[in-house]
């Protein structure tokens, strides 16, 4: 007989969390913690979402996405998760960037950028300075409507070398363009900024064990390969969850799934104002993403060429042409064996942004030509830094954003969640259905590692007060 995998689970439950992305867990950590009974629910067979990681035969262990936070995931980790997840994040020795408009390596912090801007870019130092002030000042909440294009054009008009310097790691990090809202890059750029770059050392593997630890510590339920088919709504209220064909109550659900896949798919429009589902249709989702996965054999290393290496033969920053299917721009994460200690071994991750829609048409042959084809050109690219290092190799393969689908069950692969937009449709899912909460990769701010973890801590607050009114509701009745 197959495998209940909801054996022993509950009836009812305080609050159901679908999707255990890291907004998602953390939110689940903390209101058990505050003494409510939680139930994750996962459709994969790992915790993590976007966060996650896989082992192949020979032992070659990759994590999923971009790795690379600010200083403040220490803060948010040691708050709501525990101090041993958070002493074991580390800053990162470098960043490379080699490029036709330049190539160096940078600390990535305020100091750092203020030399190269200064000394290398030839930039007046007040107005980098008046630059710094006016990133600093931005607040998620703005309302100010200018985009990066224009932020930069005020502070560095017809410097495309700064802009690149400046907005390609951030359109790694979160996917967003020059044609977003300043503050989708301003306030990620200046969290980077106050002390630089973090990485989780043990990787996505260890950092998955010891969370999952820690939640069920706390109380919390925990199952994979359980897949919410609908979220249940009766008069306007969140009801509880179908999952794997089976029913289960709760006060509260949170959905860590996409923000269309919540309100457009588990929920469904009937439930909700007609201005309101359109204003969720036209969200618009960001990205997707290409990686190409490289494990070296035992034994066999790479000389140190950064922490995270952006490379691009691409003339100029170019949104569009970061995205192409035919790719000009790689961001590496290389993965010395200091990353996982106890390990001798050297892996890297290729990153790539792409569009869902170049490869969501192809044929099965047209589709394996085009892999096959991202394969050998990271591996040429590569050779040009690592000459030979094709003969070093003890496995490669890629994902697509077909792959990120299924596996994550986002539309169109988004790797980003949204754009901007999409913050204030998921932050009003609550006053549309009550006790229905939204935590995830939305508005490009809330995207990343520390933003998603500081967005579940958002949503746990509110669910936690919403529990908090219900009691006092039925005491006062």
């Amino acid at each position: 007989m197959p495998r209940d995998h909801l054996k022993g689970v509950k009836s009812h439950y305080d609050v159901i969390v679908v999707g255990s992305g890291l907004a998602g867990m953390t939110a689940a950590n903390i209101l058990a913690r505050a003494g409510r009974s939680v139930l994750v629910l996962e459709q994969h067979y790992r915790l993590g979402g976007m966060a996650t990681w896989f082992r192949r035969p020979r032992g070659n262990v990759f994590d999923i996405s971009l790795h690379g936070f600010p200083a403040g995931m220490i803060k948010s980790c040691r708050r709501y998760w525990n101090d041993d997840i958070a002493s074991r994040i580390r800053q990162i020795k470098a960043i490379h960037f080699d490029n036709p408009q330049f190539s160096f390596y940078s600390s990535y912090d305020k100091g750092d950028f203020l030399d190269k801007l200064v000394n290398h870019f030839g930039v007046e130092r007040q107005t980098v300075d008046e630059f710094f002030a006016a990133i600093e000042r931005m607040q998620f909440y703005d309302r100010d409507v200018a985009t990066t294009r224009e932020l930069f054009m005020e502070f560095f008009p017809d410097r495309p070398d700064v802009w690149r310097l400046l907005i390609e790691p951030i359109a790694y990090a979160n996917g967003s363009s020059l044609d977003d809202p300043a503050i989708t890059f301003g306030i990620v750029f200046s969290n980077f900024m106050k002390k630089g770059v973090f990485i989780y050392e043990g990787g996505s593997d260890d950092l998955e064990k010891r969370m999952k630890i820690e939640m069920e510590r706390n109380g919390v339920d925990v199952r994979i390969k359980a897949l919410v088919e609908r979220i249940i709504v009766e008069g306007n209220e969140a009801r509880g969850v179908m999952v794997n064909g089976r029913m289960i109550e709760s006060r509260i659900v949170i959905s860590n799934a996409g923000l269309k896949n919540t309100i457009l798919r588990l929920v469904g429009e009937l439930h909700l104002p007609a201005a309101y589902v359109n204003e969720t249709r036209k969200v618009r989702l960001n990205n997707s993403s290409c990686q190409v996965y490289i494990g070296l054999k035992a034994g066999k290393s790479i000389p140190f060429l950064g922490d995270l290496f952006f490379t691009s033969t691409c003339p100029e920053f170019d949104s569009d042409r970061l995205c192409a299917m035919h790719v000009t721009s790689r961001t590496y994460s290389l993965y010395y064996p200091n990353i996982r200690p106890g390990t001798d071994r050297y892996t890297i991750v290729s990153s790539t942004n792409a569009n869902y829609e170049d490869w969501v048409g192809l044929t099965d042959d047209a589709y394996a030509v085009e892999k096959r084809r991202l394969v050998e050109t990271t591996l040429d690219a590569l050779e040009g830094y690592v000459p030979g290092v094709r003969n070093r190799l003890d496995w490669v393969e890629a994902s697509t954003p077909l792959t990120f689908e299924h596996y994550t069950m986002q539309m169109e692969a988004s790797s980003f969640g949204t754009k901007f937009e999409g913050l204030k449709v998921s932050m009003d899912l609550p006053n549309h259905v009550s006790g229905l909460f939204h935590a995830g990769s939305v508005g490009l701010i809330m995207s990343g590692w520390l933003g998603t973890i500081n967005y579940g801590v958002i949503v746990a607050n509110k669910a936690e007060s919403h529990l908090a009114r219900q009691g006092a509701h039925c005491e006062q009745h």
